[in-house]
């Protein structure tokens, strides 16, 4: 019988499931759409992240993980076990080997909680790695040699910093500022500056198109619908990309001095390495215009985005557990 090995990116706002020889084959939003009345799934992923803020009363939308660990077990359970299914298709040989990443800082309990909920969702076997080391592999960074790397990877709940060498972390923090973060402030700045009410997807819309943190010359603008919080009635304002630097100010500022922190606390050999190879952004944080600019602003240290920032944790989920496989081969 053949086996398959998964590497899945449990994420905050989305997961994506790597399988061997076949690269990332899914990338879903983690939303859960029930019923309350009869406690039933209505659907998972895509379909369900559609409802969110637009369903009637019985029907809510729910994301069962936040900042980056598991907040409801249950649907979390039945949200992988859905997202697996999907993956491997109908052709159900043996149950997979399961690989899971998970922020840097978790405890025990939510790390043990991630691996249950995983063999829950039919692994044979299960590997939990770190969330920079995933980053790092999938960024292509050859983290078992004895020299230092540094990543940044900003998912939708975390964002996680470390400095990684001979394939362990050196150093690292785990802020619970990332993406979803972005959304939230912007939302909040709408209210405050246009008494405009906009819900989490218009905000996220809002971060893609025009959303900086360091906006130099170019300014971008966007047309932005939402309720006035004075009339109750529908209104229309013109946003520009500056105002978004504005409102991102602050949680851009705390990531930055994170990172800042980190290369505090790295051993001077590393210090050096890292000045030599640059700071590399992961996770869909990491596509905010000007981010890289703002911690090299900052830092003096040359700072660039993986190729696939959106794909690195889960392809490097994947290539850790090979990778670790030809490591004992040869030992």
């Amino acid at each position: 019988m053949v086996s398959t090995d998964i590497g899945i990116d449990l994420g905050t706002a989305s997961v994506l499931v790597y399988v061997k020889g076949k690269g990332v084959v899914l990338k879903e939003p983690s939303v859960v759409a029930f019923d309350r009345d009869t406690n039933k799934i209505k659907a998972i992923g895509e379909e369900a992240r559609q409802m969110l803020g637009r369903t009637p009363g019985n029907i809510v939308a729910v994301r069962p993980l936040r900042q980056g660990v598991i907040s409801d077990y249950s649907v979390t359970e039945k949200m992988l076990k859905y997202f697996v299914k999907k993956a491997m298709g109908r052709r159900n040989f043996r149950k997979p080997r399961i690989s899971v990443c998970v922020p840097s800082q978790v405890t025990e309990v939510e790390r043990s909680a991630v691996e249950e909920a995983t063999y829950q969702a039919g692994a044979r076997e299960v590997f939990i790695i770190e969330e920079p080391i995933a980053a790092a592999i999938g960024a292509g960074l050859n983290i078992f040699q004895p020299y230092g790397n540094m990543i940044v990877d900003i998912g939708g709940g975390t964002s996680d910093i470390a400095v990684i060498s001979v394939g362990g972390t050196v150093c690292s923090t785990s802020l619970k500022i990332a993406g979803d973060d972005f959304d939230e402030a912007i939302v909040r700045y709408m209210r405050k500056k246009h008494n405009l009410l906009i819900g989490e997807r218009t905000a996220e819309d809002i971060k893609i198109r025009i959303g900086c943190a360091h906006c130099g010359a170019e300014v971008l603008t966007m047309d932005v619908k939402g309720r006035n919080l004075v009339t109750g009635l529908p209104k229309t304002v013109t946003v520009t990309s500056q105002e978004t630097e504005e409102a991102l100010k602050e949680a851009t500022g705390q990531i930055v001095e994170a990172v800042h922190n980190v290369l505090e606390m790295t051993p001077p050999e590393l210090t050096a390495d890292i000045a030599d190879r640059g700071i590399v952004l992961t996770g869909g944080g990491a596509l905010l215009r000007g981010l890289e600019e703002l911690i090299e602003e900052r830092t003096g240290i040359n700072t660039l985005t993986a190729e696939e920032p959106l794909t690195a944790v889960a392809i490097g989920t994947g290539l850790y557990m090979e990778q670790s496989n030809g490591y004992q081969a040869e030992t």
